[in-house]
């Protein structure tokens, strides 16, 4: 037996997959993401720019304090000594101009101040070391005795505070190694300041001696990490706050455009079907009519075996020409303008127009006395939304059942009615497609009833919810807008 090579399928085109696995563009995503980059971002630049900033002005004002300081005991030590001819403590701070600078002054009255002075300097609160300089850079005093003498080649900042006579500070973290004059007895534990502190003679004119004071002032760095902690915490709060915000605000601008993008699509969905459903109408209502007059003529005429077949042409184009009155129905726009309709009184009426079939079927109803109270509806739409519900309850029970409608919650704005019934109920599947349209669990049925019931609700700016099990029968909660919000 032969059997015909098979070919293959040709494979489909790289674009075509490309495209159907190209996700949709998720707006909240993308959103989520680029906004906290952004935050995060933005919160890391300023909390550095805070951070740095907190540490330069506590800094630069613990050195202008230490200047202020320095300077207060110079010119204190140089009143209480009235040394003549000495105008500036930096005068008296080289010992090497004892002898040769300023003859017929008394080098222990020169000594006595100048030791006062540095006894001071020695035993400054958070001292590391001190170092001072004569004009030509070398260490004419030090806390640490291995420095003095020792002249200072290449250090920039004391260099600028000799040429500029101005106060320079500088924090650091480590030692460093390189500069010769941080030589510590006490080596630092983290962070600690370099103050150079210029002193000046009389005119001001020319730097006299130069005062390095390396301190790490316990108490500042403290302050200093509580005030960076706190900094940092409100940036967190902060920024997570924003973020939070916005991110809600688009979540619900997304949810937003999301109901409106539905809304549309089915609007123009149902547009679209309306015009075609109008134009099928057209075409069918005529040969419908002429069908059904031609079998009502030939039922007139004709006792025979054929009248049962008659009676069933007759049967089916009623049928149809119900499915096309329910379609037209169903998709022409509503009425947006709504008014206040007593809710109960339009039940009533609607129970009332179903009391024959209702009886017939051997339904019980179980409706309690109901508040009176007014919702925004339209009293056809309202009673259209009724007449869909109880005709379900009524396919769904066949045989016997009970009708319940009962009012379940009420508050200031909104109004919500249950009706129940104990008929054979829907499976999760038939749920998820219950207000799909042109599906029905009925023999025969258009599935557009619910979905005409929702869009009403929807008119009337209210919701409806279904749920059911099988077996255990169904319950559609219809909310409604109060007309009165007292």
């Amino acid at each position: 037996m032969d059997i015909a090579p098979r070919h293959a399928m040709p494979a489909p085109p790289a674009g075509s997959e490309a495209s159907a696995a190209r996700k949709p563009f998720d707006l909240l995503r993308w959103y989520a993401w680029v906004s906290l980059a952004f935050i995060l971002s933005v919160a890391a630049g300023l909390g550095l720019i805070s951070s740095r900033f907190i540490i330069d002005e506590s800094i630069e004002r613990d050195a202008l304090l230490t200047a202020q300081f320095i300077t207060s005991i110079a010119d204190a030590e140089v009143r209480h000594v009235s040394i003549p001819d000495i105008r500036t403590m930096g005068e008296l701070l080289d010992p090497r101009t004892d002898h040769t600078a300023m003859p017929g002054v008394d080098p222990q009255a020169r000594r006595k101040a100048r030791g006062e002075f540095l006894d001071h300097i020695a035993h400054l609160p958070d001292m590391l070391l001190v170092n001072i300089y004569a004009p030509d850079r070398t260490v004419i005093w030090s806390s640490n005795p291995a420095l003095m003498g020792k002249l200072i080649e290449g250090d920039e900042d004391l260099d600028r505070a000799f040429e500029y006579r101005l106060r320079v500070s500088a924090s650091y973290h480590s030692v460093e190694q390189a500069r010769s004059e941080q030589k510590f007895i006490t080596p630092p534990e983290q962070l600690f300041i370099e103050n150079y502190i210029p002193l000046l003679d009389a005119d001001a004119d020319e730097v006299m001696a130069m005062v390095e004071i390396y301190k790490e002032p316990h108490d500042l760095i403290v302050r200093i990490e509580h005030g960076l902690i706190l900094l940092w915490v409100a940036i967190a709060v902060g920024a997570a706050l924003v973020y939070v915000g916005l991110y809600t605000i688009m979540r619900r601008a997304v949810r937003l455009m999301a109901v409106q993008q539905k809304r549309l699509i089915g609007s123009e969905t149902y547009v679209a079907l309306g015009e075609v459903s109008s134009a099928v109408a057209h075409s069918l209502r005529n040969p419908l009519a002429s069908i059904r007059s031609s079998a009502e003529l030939a039922q007139a005429f004709d006792e025979g075996p054929a009248q049962r077949n008659i009676n069933e042409i007759i049967s089916q184009v009623d049928r149809m020409s119900q499915w096309i009155r329910q379609l037209l129905q169903s998709l022409r726009p509503l009425n947006d303008e709504t008014v206040p309709v007593e809710l109960s009184q339009a039940l009533q009426e609607s129970l009332q127009a179903f009391a024959v079939p209702l009886a017939r079927a051997g339904v019980a109803l179980d409706v309690p006395a109901l508040p009176a109270v007014q919702v925004l509806a339209q009293p056809a739409l309202l009673a259209q939304v009724f007449s869909s519900l109880i005709d379900n309850a009524l396919e769904s029970m066949g045989e016997g059942g009970r009708l319940k409608v009962e009012l379940v919650k009420r508050d200031r704005r909104s109004v919500t009615l249950r009706l129940s019934d104990n008929g054979k109920g829907m499976s999760e599947q038939q749920q998820r497609m219950a207000f799909r349209p042109f599906f029905s669990t009925k023999q025969g049925g258009l599935g557009v009833g619910l979905v005409l019931v929702r869009r009403i609700m929807e008119r009337f700016g209210g919701s409806v919810r279904l749920s059911s099990s099988q077996g255990h029968g169904t319950r559609v909660s219809l909310t409604f807008r109060l007309a009165n919000k007292g």
